[in-house]
């Protein structure tokens, strides 16, 4: 919400700069403005998502749950509809296929985390 709020400032005080600008260019780097605040903003949900889903994961491997389905988990939500979505930097969210690389990424230290925790993980993915 904070983010919000410092764009919508932001857009106001480019508004108040703009003086005596041709009102056409006016309206032009006002449309601009608000399009870059946009996408601003959703690069920080994008951002809060990836958190989130690394949270999960790690609530995963506290509960001993197998987090090795995690990234298979997504790149079948990728598949879902035929893969038709708009591209990710118009998205709040991160790609399903982005979630699955992340997921894989993570997933070494996931593993480690479980087997410490809850026991050796049988069989391979």
């Amino acid at each position: 919400m904070s983010n919000t709020r410092l764009a919508q400032f932001g857009t106001i005080a480019v508004g108040l700069g703009l003086g005596d600008m041709d009102p056409g260019q006016a309206q032009m780097v006002q449309q601009a403005m608000g399009m870059a605040a946009q996408g601003g903003l959703m690069a920080f949900s994008r951002q809060h998502e990836t958190e989130a889903d690394w949270i999960g994961l790690e609530l995963l491997v506290r509960a001993c749950y197998d987090p090795r389905e995690a990234p298979e988990l997504w790149t079948r939500m990728g598949e879902i509809g035929g893969g038709q979505r708009p591209p990710e930097w118009m998205s709040t969210h991160p790609a399903s296929e982005t979630r699955a690389e992340n997921f894989r990424e993570w997933m070494p230290d996931a593993v480690a985390k479980y087997e410490q925790r809850c026991g050796r993980l049988g069989g391979s993915f």
